[in-house]
């Protein structure tokens, strides 16, 4: 037995049995991988000073400490760049200029218009919609490497219309300390010619503080490791993140109509990320569950990654999660809010549309969580570890900060000063309503 409730069935991945239990779901119930943030803050926070303090001779230590790479300096040169995508396969380059436009078809509509309201005669506030200035990307480069995350993260900021965009990427011992290839071919193609040599904590010290080399910014944004949601914690208010995101998940609720092999395959498509990756059927078909064992241990054994798909699925982030029926199966997912969410079950669309957590929800048999990742046109930089429930998914407007313009005449000012006066005093702040006595000769009109 494994947690609450749980068995290991022939060693592939737990099930959770939540049949017959009390209405309402215990969260604590649910799979999910131990992540010690707090624990994490104190091992980041000497790497972070000591890149405030000593720069680019600090990020240059840590890359050979950390990724057994000597550089000679962490921003990458534009012939890199340029060269990187002269190099790149063509059917590489093929499948990331169509992933760059399905992804700005999308984003380009979430651009947000500034709307002025008319409160009284005289009387409006406008909400302009402004882009942060400038931002630092970071794309991670552990296990696998990501020039989709390159997409994800400089599409939205383009079309938001940030003036200023960086990139930071490990730097690779195989590839003479420079970022992957890949992802400078990607950085290319969305015309970034701004790229650094560094990851980790290191990455987001950089960016909150600045360097000889790099200027700071305002946000950054990006998934990563541990070390990185730990940076991002540590350095938050100084700079703004998107989110400290941590290991991928899948979630897939599916009922005995779904096909246990496209289910085995989208679970271990997300176990092939990470050792903590997570990946959880919920499904009130016990007899789907068994076909998806079967399934998983015939598919895991013909994968390229089996040992690290292996460790991930007998984690305690993953496991299949019976219930009675789809209204307890969507109790279930809404608690534990994944990061992706398949709906494989009649009617996927109605079911759907009931889901209220989630960070992105692919609908039927046809829409797996491979298609987001990379062609749908949708984000991929989603929230994890039940994130889902009060954050959302990078977006134009991640990159957008909403100001109100407040602008009034003598007029409609005068109409509502007394009671600015009086909800002033109320809260004993007479120099509040002194500020509006000021303009009306120390007398406020009724």
């Amino acid at each position: 037995m494994c947690r609450d409730g749980s068995e290991t069935i022939g060693g592939v991945i737990s099930r959770i049995d939540l049949r017959g239990a009390a209405s309402g779901v215990d969260r604590d119930l649910l799979p999910r991988a131990e992540l010690d943030v707090e624990a994490a803050l104190e091992k980041v926070r000497p790497i972070c000073e000591d890149v405030h303090h000593r720069g680019t001779a600090a990020l240059i230590d840590y890359a050979e400490r950390f990724d057994g790479v000597r550089i000679d300096r962490v921003r990458v040169a534009p012939e890199e760049i340029t060269g990187a995508l002269e190099r790149l396969d063509p059917a590489v380059r093929a499948a990331l200029e169509e992933s760059i436009r399905r992804a700005r078809i999308v984003h380009r509509e979430q651009r947000r218009t500034d709307k002025t309201v008319k409160v009284v005669p005289g009387g409006t506030v406008t909400e302009r919609w402004v882009p942060v200035e400038r931002v630092g990307l970071y794309v991670p480069g552990g296990n696998a490497v990501y020039p989709s995350s390159v997409v994800m993260n400089v599409v939205p900021a383009q079309e938001a219309g940030v003036s200023s965009l960086a990139v930071s990427s490990p730097p690779q011992k195989d590839h003479g300390g420079l970022p992957h290839p890949t992802i400078l071919a990607a950085c290319a193609l969305l015309g970034v010619d701004e790229v650094y040599a560094a990851g980790g904590a290191q990455a987001i010290a950089m960016f909150a503080y600045g360097t000889d080399e790099c200027r700071p910014a305002q946000l950054v944004t990006g998934p990563g490791n541990i070390w990185v949601a730990a940076a991002k914690r540590l350095l938050k208010g100084r700079i703004g993140i998107d989110a400290e995101a941590g290991p991928t998940e899948i979630a897939i609720l599916a009922d005995d109509t779904a096909d246990a092999a496209h289910v085995a395959a989208d679970l271990i498509s997300q176990a092939e990320h990470d050792v903590l990756a997570a990946a959880v059927l919920v499904t009130p078909s016990e007899a789907l569950a068994e076909a998806v064992e079967a399934e998983l241990k015939t598919q895991v054994a013909a994968t390229k990654h089996q040992e690290r798909i292996t460790e991930a699925l007998a984690g305690r982030q993953s496991g299949i999660v019976l219930v009675d029926d789809l209204d307890q199966g969507l109790a279930v997912v809404d608690a534990y809010a994944a990061e992706h969410l398949e709906i494989q079950t009649e009617n996927a669309a109605d079911v759907a549309a009931r889901v209220r957590n989630a960070g992105a929800i692919f609908v039927g048999p046809y829409a797996p969580v491979s298609l987001g990742d990379y062609c749908a046109g949708s984000n991929h930089v989603l929230p994890t570890g039940g994130c889902a429930c009060h954050s959302s998914g990078l977006s134009v407007q991640s990159f957008l900060r909403g100001i109100h313009v407040v602008d009034y005449t003598r007029d409609a000012l005068a109409e509502v000063a007394h009671h600015v006066v009086t909800l002033a005093e109320a809260e004993d702040l007479p120099a509040h309503g002194a500020a509006l006595k000021a303009r009306f000769g120390w007398k406020v009109p009724k």
